[in-house]
């Protein structure tokens, strides 16, 4: 019991309080990797005779495949008349072959680099995979095109191309953003950098993962209350489309030409608006409810169901777990989810076991469930409650309309069955 309850106060703290500080925290840029901080690009000066020669376009680029691939891709494209070469600035490489990829990936510690390439070969390739892309010529003075030119090549320089990666605060995405913004004296950011956005960080990406439920729900589940707060338009534009959006939506004239290079086929789009959330959950909620509930006499059906449930339910906390607590992951902090979906959950493993196999172990196993629920209940219902302060507020009742259900049914069945106090004492 006083395990249970230590074990809680940690998730309480966590997910109301503050993460304690990150075992293996490695700090990259200067304003570390706080959410929605902000950062400032000067451009070199520029040769305007030199600039004449140039054409700057944004190419931005569709969703692809892969989940690191679903909200798109964009990079800056430099065309030269007087030399002939056409070439692509992407901040967004990264390569599996790096030293620890996959434990600096876990711990959201990432190095992405800024690339340079033909033009003509990456929309090729994007076509071959059936990418969208679209041009977006910016309509600048010769001197700021040799200026973006210009640091453009001092970002692949080998001391400068690596930088530390952020979904939102700094990808590819932002990079070419904060240039623009450079590029026109500041007026792109002091436009969109005080109008807000109709939609949060979790609304926007939501645009993009709507098409596969279970995704959709466990990437939010995992992301903590700090991405629910209101942004401006200049936050929103981490997403590619939404910086071709602004360009063609500016106070200023910005771009001269749009132009579809190519148009994905077959591919789901993306919304304009984030979907309806947590009919999926419910449904899905409300159909195991009614299974568990038909076949209710069935002691080993129900014990390896709570066994299943609390394997999946506890994985998925524990890795919650240790992303607020020992990774910079930080859009994962102040996760209110914490309070009920922790992994706390593995032990219905085996206890759901001991009540397949039967007995007076069997009996013990079920009361013990049957008061596991209830805290899940209601603590589940003490986070919607304290949803209603808006210092606390997390767009998280997908996960409790997929949890509440299930523990309040498991509950009343865990209890239809009372262990006589003989059978516990021989057990």
């Amino acid at each position: 019991m006083k395990s249970f309850v230590a074990a809680l106060l940690v998730c309480l703290f966590s997910s109301i309080v503050f993460p304690l500080c990150p075992l293996f925290a490695e700090k990259g840029d200067a304003d570390g990797f706080g959410i929605l901080a902000d950062r400032t690009v000067t451009l070199p000066p520029g040769d305007a005779e030199r600039g004449k020669d140039l054409t700057v376009r944004v190419a931005v680029i569709g969703p692809g495949t892969e989940l690191y691939f679903w909200w798109g891709h964009i990079g800056l494209q430099i065309e030269d008349a007087a030399t002939g070469e056409n070439k692509m600035y992407d901040w967004g490489a990264f390569s599996f072959d790096a030293e620890n990829f996959y434990l600096n990936f876990a711990m959201g510690r990432l190095r992405y680099t800024c690339t340079v390439s033909s033009a003509e070969r990456v929309f090729r390739y994007m076509t071959q995979l059936n990418r969208s892309i679209t041009l977006y010529t910016l309509d600048l003075p010769p001197e700021t095109k040799d200026a973006i030119r210009k640091f453009a090549e001092w970002n692949v320089r080998p001391g400068n191309k690596d930088y530390w990666y952020h979904h939102f605060k700094d990808n590819c995405a932002t990079r070419v953003r904060d240039i623009i913004g450079a590029a026109t004296g500041g007026e792109f950011k002091q436009q969109f950098g005080t109008e807000l956005s109709n939609y949060t960080l979790r609304q926007h990406i939501r645009r993009y993962m709507y098409f596969n439920p279970f995704f959709d729900w466990l990437l939010n589940f995992w992301m903590g209350r700090d991405i629910d707060r209101p942004i401006t338009v200049w936050q929103e534009m981490f997403l590619p489309d939404r910086i071709g959006f602004c360009l063609e939506n500016s106070n200023i004239p910005l771009v001269t030409k749009v132009e579809v290079l190519y148009e994905a086929k077959g591919r789901p789009p993306i919304l304009d608006a984030p979907p309806r959330a947590g009919l999926w959950e419910l449904g899905t909620a409300l159909v195991l409810c009614v299974i568990l509930i038909i076949f209710r006499k069935k002691r080993i059906f129900i014990g390896v169901t709570q066994s299943v449930l609390g394997l999946f339910f506890g994985f998925v906390g524990l890795i919650l777990f240790i992303l607020s607590f020992f990774t910079n992951h930080d859009y994962t902090y102040h996760n209110m989810n914490l309070l009920y979906v922790n992994p706390l959950f593995l032990a219905l493993v085996p206890l759901g076991i001991m009540q397949a196999i039967g007995g007076a172990k069997a009996l013990l196993a079920r009361k013990i469930e049957k008061w596991f629920w209830l805290y899940v209940l209601v603590a589940g219902l003490i986070v919607q409650l304290l949803n209603l302060i808006p210092a606390l507020y997390q767009a998280n009742y997908p996960t409790a309309l997929l949890v509440l259900p299930l523990a309040l049914c498991l509950f009343f069945l865990n209890g239809l069955q009372k262990p006589h106090l003989s059978a516990i004492l021989k057990a």
